[in-house]
């Protein structure tokens, strides 16, 4: 749950970002927040969590 909400505020200021600097419009923007909703209600929903967990694994496990 935690990675869930960190990597949603992630792509939040991103997404922020991205607007505030002109290279993404509202609309696409908006367009993007409805998919992801409705992408989280498909039967897909559980493979991309595990797909993003096992990301955030790797990238833990990474050492610099």
């Amino acid at each position: 749950m935690v990675i869930s909400v960190s990597l949603v505020l992630l792509v939040g200021i991103v997404m922020f970002l991205m607007i505030r600097s002109g290279k993404l419009k509202g609309g696409p923007a908006l367009v993007a927040i409805l998919f992801g909703f409705l992408l989280a209600s498909t039967d897909m929903a559980p493979d991309i969590q595990e797909f993003l967990n096992s990301l955030s694994r790797t990238i833990a496990d990474i050492d610099l």
